[in-house]
């Protein structure tokens, strides 16, 4: 089959579309005809080493976290599937593997696609959605409770905007001046044009904070929680000798993958309580063009490579 490896960590360059050797369909998998799939900041971040000393590939490595496609086949002790079933999924930190024609992943990692979305549509949600909904739960949203949620235009942050809407609570976002529209379309109440205002002005108002920028926001994110209340953290761990100076509580989110969770999302989907952001796409032969433009660069919507079959 054909997919995306490296043979070694490093820049987008050691990226090949080459001939790969199909993958095993255990008991538990479900085989993946892949029709699309994700481009994440992780993938750069694991693809360039980044991650090693934590996370363990071995070599080649197929990248790619999340995808849409058609189950070709399933393990003997899958029910929940069978072979035509459109899904998506995301694969989870231990596996990778989607940048590919076929990918094989536990059954309780895949959900049946959304019904009212497309294949490129659907591959670019199940990481960031399932980013935000760990977000969302952890920031322990109430209605009436307020929320900075940092980066609203962004993959994770416009889904938290719309999580936290459903559970009621009161949105602050920062966001890009060409995203204004939007956020405030997803759900924000109150948004803060991050390239010409301060947001920490905002001293003690929050209930919670979904960081999904890291760096400097994170620090100056501290002091607009209220005494006692979250910050909670998807890019980089917080401190929590921090927290603990400020009377606050520090969260890190290492997104893990649900099938269950997947399955939620999609019915949220299919009612029109969430909608996915815009998406660029791409065929699977550009993915290391994709990874040079996009590698460190804060981008509106979403990224997909169209995987032919």
């Amino acid at each position: 089959m054909k997919a995306i490896r490296i043979h070694s960590y490093g820049a987008a360059s050691e990226m090949k579309l080459e001939e790969a050797p199909m993958p095993t369909c255990g008991d538990n998998d479900i085989l993946i005809r892949v029709a699309a799939c994700g481009v994440n900041p992780i993938d750069w971040k694991i693809r360039a080493g980044f991650l090693s000393q934590v996370l363990r590939y071995h070599m080649p490595l197929i990248l790619g976290q999340e995808c849409a496609g058609i189950v070709d086949a399933v393990g003997k002790d899958v029910t929940a599937f069978k072979a035509g079933d459109a899904v998506y999924t995301m694969v989870g930190f231990d596996h990778t593997g989607t940048y590919a024609a076929y990918v094989a992943v536990d059954a309780s990692r895949v959900a049946l696609m959304p019904t009212s979305l497309s294949f490129n549509e659907a591959a670019s949600m199940p990481l960031t959605a399932l980013a935000a909904w760990n977000a969302v739960e952890a920031a322990q949203l109430k209605p009436g409770r307020q929320v900075l949620v940092h980066g609203g235009g962004g993959g994770v942050g416009s889904l938290a905007i719309q999580f936290a809407k459903r559970l009621g609570a009161h949105i602050t976002t920062t966001a890009a001046t060409k995203d204004k529209t939007l956020v405030e379309e997803l759900g924000a109440h109150f948004v803060i044009d991050y390239q010409t205002t301060d947001f920490s002005s905002l001293t003690g108002n929050m209930d919670a904070v979904i960081d999904t920028v890291g760096g400097n926001v994170q620090e100056a994110s501290w002091k607009t929680l209220m005494r006692g209340r979250t910050l909670v953290a998807l890019t980089e761990p917080p401190s929590h000798e921090q927290a603990a100076t400020h009377g606050v509580k520090a969260e890190f989110i290492f997104t893990q993958p649900s099938g269950e969770t997947l399955a939620r999302i999609a019915s949220l989907i299919d009612v029109g309580v969430v909608k996915p952001l815009a998406i660029r796409s791409y065929d699977l032969s550009q993915a290391a063009g994709v990874h040079e433009r996009g590698e460190g660069a804060r981008l509106s919507g979403r990224t997909i490579l169209r995987v032919a079959q």
